[in-house]
C-alpha cells in the first residue's frame, strides 16, 4: 500500500537530537531553538519568531496577544482545521464563518465585508495547500475598519503572495501574526511543532512573556532584568530542544525538499491534465500565489464519485483522503452558526480528495496512480 504521506528524515535529525541531550538543556529555548528561530526571522524577515509545541498553540497565542474577549467576533473560512476556530472560540469569541472562492478551498475576500460589524476583531485567513489568499484586498478591509490579521500559515512554508506592486511577500509575513505547523503531514516537520511569527512590533515583548508561562524568565536569561516573575498569563507554549534539534535538521534541507516536493506535484499536475477530464478540477493558482507543493488534490464531481474513486485507489494500492468537514456544519458549532449557507465550502467538504503526497513517493508510482484512475 502506497501511503497518503510519510514523514521524511533528512538525515542529522537523530545526531541533533544526541547533541542536544549531550549539552544538559532539553527543556527548551536552547541552542537548537536559536538556531530555528534565526533561520525564520533571517530568511523571510518576520520581526520575531518563537516556536510553540503545535500550530495550534502558536493560534492560541496570537488569540491571547490580539486580546480577544468575550462577545468579540472573529472572521474565519468554514473550511479549515478545527484549530483555527479553536483558539479564539476559548477565548470567548464568536466565530463568523466566512464562505470558500469557487475555484480554490480559501477564502472569498467578496464576502468578507458584508460579514465585518463592530465587533469585529480579527481576520483569520488561510491559505489552504499553501496558495495565498488575497492578502491585498484583506489588508486593505483591515486598514479600514482597524481591524487585525492573523494568518493560519499551518500548510505555507516557503510559500509567497505576490502584491499589487509585484512585490514577493512570504506568506505568514503580511498580517500582523502567523502560526505555522510542523506536524509531520508538512514539507517540513518535528512531529508535532509549530512556531509564531510576529510581524508587528507592538506584539514582540508580550509574546515572549506568553510564551514563558507568564514570565519575564526569556529577558532574565539574557540578562535584561535581575529577576523574573510572574507578570502576565501565559502557557507552556515552549517546546524542548528534542523537537527543535529534529526541525533544525529539516530546515538545513529545505531546499532540497522543495524541489523534490515540486518535481512530484508537476509530476501529478502533467499526468491529470494529459487526462484531460472535465469532470475532475485540479488545483487552481491565482497569479498572486506561488506553489510551495505542500499537497495535490482533486475535486470530484460529487460525495459518491469522490467515495468511489477513494475505494478505487485503495483496491489498487493508494491511501487517499478527504479533509475537512465544513467547520460550521460541524456537531459542536452548527447550532451557533448564523444560519447562511455556505455553498463552496460545502462542496470542497464533499467533493475534495487528497491524493498520496511525501519526499520518497516514486515518481513512478504516480504514473501508475494516475493510470489507475484513468
Amino acid at each position: 500500500m502506497i501511503p497518503f504521506n510519510k514523514p521524511y528524515l533528512s538525515g542529522n535529525e537523530t545526531l541533533y537530537i544526541e547533541d542536544a541531550v549531550r549539552t544538559g538543556k532539553i527543556s527548551g529555548n536552547g541552542k537548537y531553538t536559536k538556531l530555528c528561530q534565526d533561520f525564520f526571522e533571517n530568511k523571510y524577515g518576520f520581526k520575531k519568531c518563537l516556536l510553540t509545541t503545535s500550530c495550534t498553540d502558536a493560534l492560541e497565542m496570537c488569540a491571547i496577544l490580539a486580546d480577544i474577549k468575550q462577545g468579540d467576533e472573529v472572521i474565519i473560512p468554514s473550511y479549515t482545521f478545527v484549530s483555527t476556530a479553536l483558539a479564539f472560540i476559548r477565548q470567548g469569541a464568536k466565530i463568523v464563518f466566512a464562505d470558500s472562492e469557487a475555484s480554490n478551498p480559501n477564502l472569498d475576500v467578496t464576502q468578507i465585508e458584508k460579514l465585518i460589524t463592530s465587533k469585529t476583531k480579527a481576520i483569520v485567513p488561510v491559505h489552504y495547500a499553501g496558495v495565498a489568499c488575497d492578502m491585498d484586498a484583506i489588508m486593505t478591509l483591515a486598514n479600514k475598519y482597524n481591524l487585525l490579521v492573523i494568518e493560519d500559515a499551518a500548510q505555507a512554508i516557503d510559500s509567497y503572495y505576490i502584491s499589487s506592486n509585484g512585490e514577493k511577500k512570504p506568506l505568514g509575513g503580511i498580517g500582523h501574526m502567523a502560526a505555522f505547523s510542523f506536524h509531520e503531514t508538512k514539507n517540513i516537520i518535528s512531529g508535532e511543532g509549530g512556531l509564531l511569527a510576529i510581524n508587528d512590533s507592538k506584539f514582540v515583548q508580550r509574546a515572549e512573556v506568553i510564551w514563558e508561562k507568564g514570565t519575564n524568565r526569556a529577558e532574565f536569561f539574557r540578562g535584561e532584568v535581575n529577576k523574573y516573575g510572574w507578570i502576565d498569563i501565559g502557557s507552556s507554549f515552549l517546546p524542548s530542544e528534542i523537537i527543535a534539534a529534529f526541525l533544525w535538521a529539516q530546515l538545513e534541507n529545505l531546499n532540497d525538499i522543495q524541489n523534490r516536493r515540486k518535481l512530484l506535484w508537476k509530476t501529478y499536475m502533467d499526468a491529470f491534465q494529459k487526462l484531460n477530464n472535465s469532470s475532475i478540477q485540479l488545483p487552481v493558482f491565482p497569479d498572486y500565489a506561488t506553489n510551495n507543493a505542500h499537497m495535490f488534490y482533486l475535486v470530484l464531481p460529487d460525495l459518491a464519485s469522490r467515495s468511489d474513486l477513494i475505494t478505487r485507489l485503495k483496491e489498487n494500492g493508494f491511501h487517499s483522503v478527504f479533509h475537512y468537514i465544513s467547520l460550521h456544519s460541524s456537531d459542536y458549532y452548527k447550532d451557533k452558526h448564523d444560519g447562511r449557507i455556505l455553498p463552496n465550502t460545502d462542496r470542497f467538504s464533499d467533493c475534495l480528495v487528497r491524493l498520496p503526497f511525501f519526499y520518497e513517493l516514486e515518481i513512478n508510482d504516480i504514473n501508475r496512480l494516475v493510470k489507475c484512475l484513468e
